[in-house]
């Protein structure tokens, strides 16, 4: 005897809608939110001291002190804060340029970035007004040393004919720019999984 076909209960059906409004719900909240950030770092211990800032602490502002004759170890120069921007122009045509971007700066920073858009339409550059064209992410604190103990140790030893960085870098009251040509050299990523490099500056 063939089995026969169970027809659905309207309770049944009832609960079948009910599920699919909410994923139709969720999927528009995701989507309104943005592409969702991968691999995001975790908080930072409480009571934790980067390697740097411990050396800088112990041996490295008492040491500029001395050599310089400054009155107070107040006076010796050190590094407030640490920021890391990236084009993606791209974007405005392709979101998969915005969350490989977005994976990219979190996996290096350890921190969400912000979202830089466009100011104005340029019809010569096909750019309409507020749209995505940049990431941005300041550092501050034991995140901004950890970086900069990854940048100086681990990425620019890994530059192709690396010969020092350049001292035009340095401008203004203390401040220094550089770029990564090579986003290679960046250890936490796995470019692999990125479809196109991506610099920073």
């Amino acid at each position: 005897m063939a089995d026969e076909k169970k027809t659905p209960s309207a309770a049944e059906k009832a609960e079948k809608e009910k599920e699919g409004k909410a994923a139709k719900a969720a999927k528009s909240s995701k989507a309104a939110k943005g592409p969702s950030l991968v691999g995001e770092a975790p908080p930072t211990p409480k009571g934790y001291v980067p390697r740097l800032r411990k050396s800088y602490n112990e041996q490295i502002a008492p040491g500029l002190q001395k050599d310089k004759k400054y009155p107070n170890i107040m006076a010796v120069p050190r590094v407030e804060k640490i920021s890391i921007n990236m084009g993606i122009g791209e974007a405005k045509s392709d979101v998969k340029v915005l969350e490989e971007a977005l994976y990219v700066i979190t996996m290096i920073t350890g921190q969400k970035p912000a979202q830089r858009r466009s100011k104005k339409s340029i019809a010569n550059f096909k750019l309409r007004e507020n749209v995505i064209i940049g990431l941005s992410v300041t550092l501050r604190g034991p995140r901004m040393y950890e970086f900069m103990d990854r940048f100086i140790n681990l990425s620019l030893p890994r530059l192709l004919d690396f010969s020092g960085i350049d001292a035009n870098g340095f401008y203004g009251r203390g401040k220094f720019t550089t770029r990564s040509p090579q986003p290679h050299i960046i250890p936490q990523c796995d470019y692999n999984s990125v479809a196109k490099p991506l610099g920073l500056a």
